[in-house]
């Protein structure tokens, strides 16, 4: 190989132009049975070897718009069968590795006001210890 020469590895470029894309996106939600669109399916249209490679057009200034939008348009459908009533476990999962989580953040605020002549380090007490805390020194002030 001589010098100033470029190698090329892999394949080339799926679409020249965010036309083309967009031209087959709305042909595989146009004949996509029963509506049961997936990124797999989609990527697999598409002519992609792997999801990454789908997601990797996104890092592409001229195609990043469709393939967001065609990720939010599938993300809307597993959504939307969360309303459905049936078994949503597959929805769940798919929606998860979309991002979306099912945590519940608990915020607790325990304060104390205590008079004494010893000094005590708090906050090296759990929130469980702090409650603890606060119900004794209710308890010594006769607050019960």
């Amino acid at each position: 190989m001589g010098k100033g020469k470029e190698i090329r590895v892999g394949k080339p470029p799926a679409f020249k132009t965010n036309e083309e894309l967009i031209e087959k996106v709305e042909e595989y939600f146009n004949t996509t049975a029963d509506k049961k669109v997936t990124i797999t399916g989609i990527a697999l249209f598409l002519g992609f070897m792997s999801r990454q490679s789908f997601y990797d057009y996104e890092n592409k200034p001229e195609f990043a718009y469709t393939i967001k939008r065609t990720r939010l348009i599938i993300e809307n459908g597993y959504e939307s069968m969360l309303k459905s009533g049936d078994n949503n476990t597959g929805s769940i999962f798919a929606l998860k590795n979309f991002g979306w989580t099912d945590r519940q953040d608990i915020t607790q605020e325990i304060t104390a006001d205590v008079t004494t002549s010893e000094k005590y380090n708090l906050e090296a007490l759990s929130a469980e210890d702090l409650e603890t805390f606060q119900k004794l020194a209710e308890k010594a002030q006769g607050n019960e």
